[in-house]
């Protein structure tokens, strides 16, 4: 169900495609007002990879389609968590349904790497350090306090994740908070070319989409998230 939309200072790419009724405005300008392509203004901005180079957004997903998730931020021990479930997603299952995986944070480049060794994730991953694109697409930027319910991904209480979060970012090479702490993320279903098949901009840091809800959408088989994790906790 396509949910209501509040009416923002600009015209919207396209709308939230999902259960819920909170708005999802997209501020693009030259995009259309409902929501079925994502306009050149968002295709042609780039996200970096690990190595820093530029790819195009739009040819993530030009070839076949794409579920898109984006992260509030590689430091948010949440964030951490529903990640280290994505890597669990078996590569096979997503060449049956020929579906690209894809994470877009919001930090530096260089974050990549160690964010990828410690979660195990091993699919597609970028980031888009000026966050033009989840402004693009409406990402909201702090949170709504409505409950999201329990999240099956999330591990940790409140303490102990945000404990685990600063320790890693007072540890690490690079003190920063890896993003804009008060950015929320989303998740997509785009693809092939600007087609955009459902949106789900996230409320708060709990708001997440359950991952198996969204692998049915596209066809990829049911993942049991239940087994214990191979990486290391710090």
């Amino acid at each position: 169900m396509q949910g209501a939309m509040a009416a923002p200072s600009v015209a919207p790419v396209t709308r939230q495609i999902s259960g819920r009724a909170a708005p999802a405005a997209v501020p693009d300008p030259s995009g259309p007002e409902s929501g079925q392509s994502l306009a050149a203004a968002v295709t042609d901005l780039p996200v970096l990879d690990a190595s820093g180079r530029r790819v195009l957004f739009g040819a993530l997903f030009r070839e076949r389609r794409a579920v898109v998730v984006f992260v509030r931020h590689f430091l948010c021990y949440i964030c951490k968590e529903y990640v280290e479930d994505l890597a669990k997603i078996p590569k096979s299952f997503l060449q049956e349904a020929n579906v690209t995986l894809i994470v877009i944070g919001q930090s530096s480049y260089h974050h990549i790497e160690p964010f990828c060794k410690l979660t195990g994730y091993s699919h597609e991953i970028y980031v888009d350090p000026e966050r033009e694109i989840y402004k693009r697409l409406g990402m909201k930027r702090g949170e709504e306090t409505t409950s999201s319910g329990q999240s099956p991904h999330i591990k940790s209480n409140i303490l102990s994740g945000s404990i685990r979060s600063l320790w890693r970012a007072v540890t690490g090479p690079l003190f920063d908070f890896q993003g804009d702490p008060a950015q929320q993320g989303g998740t997509l279903i785009l693809g092939p070319g600007n087609n955009i098949h459902f949106i789900h901009c996230d409320r708060n840091r709990l708001d997440h989409k359950p991952i198996n809800s969204v692998l049915q959408l596209v066809g990829v088989q049911h993942v049991d998230f239940t087994s214990r994790p191979s990486v290391i906790h710090v």
